[in-house]
């Protein structure tokens, strides 16, 4: 089964590029099928990670940034893959 773990921060005022640095510096032990990091208007950041493990296992997951860092709490969420289309 492959389970996706999303983790969405909202970087404090002016932070935003701190926030994705400091995303993309945490290590994941072990690491996951895939990783894949997004930066959207607002400065948010989001991190995706697949993993080949069943809905509920126990898996690392990137912790929060610290309150200097994100203006709210991390929003996490974790979804079972269902299928998969191919484009075109």
């Amino acid at each position: 089964m492959t389970v996706a773990l999303m983790w969405e921060a909202r970087a404090a005022d002016g932070r935003g590029p701190e926030l994705l640095d400091w995303a993309r510096e945490q290590d994941l032990t072990p690491s996951p099928l895939r990783r894949e990091t997004f930066a959207a208007p607002g400065d948010r950041v989001l991190v995706i990670t697949w993993w080949d493990a069943p809905y509920d296992a126990e898996l690392p997951e990137l912790p929060e940034p610290g309150e200097e860092l994100a203006r709210r709490a991390v929003h996490r969420w974790r979804f079972e893959s269902v299928g998969l289309a191919q484009g075109g």
